[in-house]
């Protein structure tokens, strides 16, 4: 028997923190194949959403490395931040989509004022407004596959809390 219990490998801690990463790391690579090759262009809060994807892959990652209460604390990391994507998602859903400029919003400040726009533009570019960025893939409004994976990611990676 194992530390775990007999505890199915991909259940285990450092396995749940790497499938968040997964996920994460995934969600911005079918964001940049959507901006890239169907011309989905991004909004302020969509790339708000992109940042906060690729902070959860690199907290699981050092989570996963970890053991014991860092990994609690990456995992708990991790939910919050998911936790703030959901947030993101439905700014961006139900407020941020009805007005007709994004200019001066947070997410448009946050961006600004960290020069994601001009340090990496391919990534974190915006080149639409939130009005323009609401779109629907196979009928179902963009930012909720987002929030969908925020919460899956929740899902994931709280056993990893109560873990003792």
């Amino acid at each position: 028997m194992n530390r775990y219990g007999g505890t199915p490998a991909w259940q285990r801690p450092a396995a749940r923190l790497l499938l968040v990463a997964v996920i994460g790391l995934a969600a911005v690579a079918a964001a940049l194949f959507t901006q890239h090759r169907w011309g989905m262009l991004p909004c302020p809060w969509c790339i708000v959403q992109r940042l906060i994807f690729l902070l959860i892959a690199a907290l699981a990652l050092a989570g996963a490395a970890a053991r014991g209460g860092v990994r609690r604390a990456a995992a708990a990391g991790v939910v919050l931040l998911a936790a703030g994507g959901v947030v993101a998602a439905l700014w961006q859903h139900f407020v941020a989509a009805a007005s007709a400029s994004c200019n001066l919003t947070l997410a448009d400040r946050f961006i600004s004022c960290a020069g994601l726009d001009s340090w990496w533009p391919e990534v974190f570019g915006v080149f639409a407004s939130c009005a323009d960025a609401k779109v629907s893939l196979a009928g179902v409004p963009y930012a909720f596959y987002s929030l969908m994976l925020f919460v899956v990611i929740t899902v994931v990676a709280w056993p990893v809390l109560r873990r003792p």
